[in-house]
């Protein structure tokens, strides 16, 4: 006798080719309509900001460059870095004011040098080109000693500036107060003192060194990254393993998963055409996949690799109860995925969902391990399936069943297989809420070995049925003769009819449903201990799970 509650068929429309909600939930099949794809329209092109105003160098302080001055780098300045706003009402005073600028170095050295400029030169001949010095007077060449000492002495004592060739040099007799001393000696012996604007000419110079080096260096990076200033534009193009992602990215388990998991189109005839997902066991073409993908196939059903290309498959072996398939195309070529160890898997793992939900095919999203040890019950009748699952947030969709859900590893951790829906919604109106249910990979693993070896799988059972009249906490056998199979695993253990088992392998019993799929989430053979209420009393009891009879 089997595990299985009576219950009457839940009233839930077919979904061939689609996952199995739970209860409720969404209605997987296409229904002809076309996948909404946001089309972005209106998209209006980013303004430019004008130019700003050139400033002359009447304006900044500084000398006008020549025509011949223009250089890409006045270009880069002019495309990264606009100009500075002018002085006054309303404009924020600039962050340097306190210090100086360059802008205002400038005019201090401009203002710096009027202060000393040489008096009006009077009207007469300049001296010889040999450069000796003349007297600004007509006075005849015998005294021109007397001359230079008059001009000297007519001469600004206040300051001292350089003269070009053959222009008068003057200079002063002796210091002026606060003036640094002389350093040195001039023509015909004269004492030379240092300017005392020299510290702003070296600053002057460091800066114009560290502007050349900043303007080089950007104008070599543009230069590398195959940027042209001049005419067009040719835009920056990855180097050389740019796009390659880290180990254990989301980026890079994808890239490696993808090409293992597969699109899968069915025939239904009468039925209607349904889509899901699958993946890729051995390189042999096995693929594995939900039974409800293809338990309504009455004509053929393609494969639709990663790479485009299609193939015919043929169903090897299937189970309604674990809604699990094996499927194989003529392919040898094929990288499998490795099935790794559900029962490692903690709430909070990150995971990863692949497949193709609505016929999206090669569609990843992501999301993290909800709950553990779900119970889920999709299907209806004879198609029921009994799942012990894994609860995720990631984004599941009609058409993701059969693909796998991977851990960081890259590793299939769970089959995805159904989705919640919001009470008192359609089947045909369901999506993603946040709530996919994925079978375990270690019951996939077992049933899919079963169903490759022999075609079919074996179902453990402890040999009782369950009342689905019961309404308090657990799961009661039914209170008739024949409830408990004759020497099956329950009869041998001492279970009695109207027993209410309220724990299984120490985990709390609260349904039949929970009861059922905790026993299929094992395998034929194992032992197990049940918790037993009888008259108030509470009693563990051991037993050894048997596969179920062939029906």
């Amino acid at each position: 006798m089997s595990d299985e509650p009576r219950r009457p068929d839940p009233e839930q429309p077919e979904h061939p080719g689609a996952p199995e909600p739970v209860e409720g939930a969404a209605d997987p099949r296409p229904t002809g309509e076309r996948t909404g794809i946001i089309d972005l329209r209106d998209t209006q092109q980013i303004p430019e900001s004008p130019a700003a105003p050139a400033v002359s160098g009447a304006a900044s302080g500084a000398p006008e460059a020549s025509a011949g001055d223009e250089s890409d780098s006045d270009a880069w300045f002019d495309v990264f870095g606009g100009e500075h706003p002018a002085d006054g009402p309303g404009v924020p005073a600039r962050a340097d004011a306190t210090w100086g600028s360059d802008r205002a170095d400038a005019e201090a050295e401009e203002a710096h040098r009027a202060s000393y400029a040489p008096p009006a030169a009077s009207a007469g001949p300049v001296g010889p080109a040999s450069g000796e010095s003349t007297a600004s007077s007509a006075s005849s060449a015998s005294s021109g000693a007397e001359g230079a000492t008059g001009a000297t002495a007519a001469a600004s004592s206040s300051g001292y500036w350089a003269a070009p060739t053959g222009a008068p040099v003057t200079v002063p007799l002796a210091p002026a107060e606060g003036e640094p001393p002389a350093t040195g000696h001039g023509p015909g012996g004269a004492p030379v003192r240092p300017l005392r604007r020299r510290g702003v000419l070296v600053a002057a110079v460091a800066g114009l060194c560290l502007l050349s080096a900043v303007v080089g260096g950007a104008a070599g990076h543009l230069l590398g990254d195959n940027v042209s200033l001049t005419g067009g534009s040719t835009l920056p193009t990855p180097g050389i393993g740019a796009t390659v992602r880290p180990a254990g990215s989301v980026a890079n388990i994808a890239a490696t998963a993808l090409p293992s998991v597969v699109t899968i189109k069915v025939d239904g005839g009468s039925e209607g055409s349904a889509t899901g997902s699958g993946f890729v066991l051995d390189r042999k073409g096995h693929i594995l996949t939900n039974n409800h993908v293809v338990s309504a196939a009455s004509g053929s059903i393609d494969v639709v690799l990663s790479n485009g290309d299609t193939a015919k498959a043929t169903v090897v072996g299937k189970d309604a109860s674990y809604d699990l398939a094996v499927i194989k195309i003529d392919r040898t070529d094929l990288t499998p995925l490795t099935l790794g160890r559900s029962d490692q898997v903690v709430v909070g793992d990150q995971v990863i969902a692949v497949g193709a939900p609505l016929g999206l095919d090669q569609t990843v999203t992501t999301g993290i391990v909800s709950a553990l040890n779900r119970p889920v019950t999709p299907g209806e009748g004879t198609e029921s399936s009994y799942i012990n699952a894994i609860q995720t947030d990631a984004a599941i969709n009609p058409g993701n069943s059969g693909g796998p859900l991977l851990d960081m590893n890259g590793q299939v951790i769970g089959i995805n297989s159904a989705i919640a829906r919001v009470p008192g919604t359609s089947g045909s109106t369901g999506g993603s809420i946040g709530l996919g249910f994925a079978i375990p990979s270690d019951q996939a693993r077992r049933t899919a070995d079963q169903l490759i070896a022999t075609g079919k799988a074996t179902h453990p059972i402890i040999g009782v049925a369950l009342s689905r009249t019961f309404a308090g906490e657990g799961a009661e056998v039914d209170d008739t003769p024949r409830a408990v199979t004759a020497g099956g695993p329950a009869d041998k253990a001492g279970i009695k009819p109207g027993d209410v088992i309220i724990a299984f392998e120490g985990k709390r019993i609260r349904t039949p449903d929970q009861l059922i799929v905790g026993i299929r989430a094992r395998a034929v053979g194992d032992t197990v201990t049940l918790r037993v209420l009888r008259d108030g009393k509470q009693t563990d009891l051991q037993m050894t799970l048997e596969a179920e009879p062939d029906k």
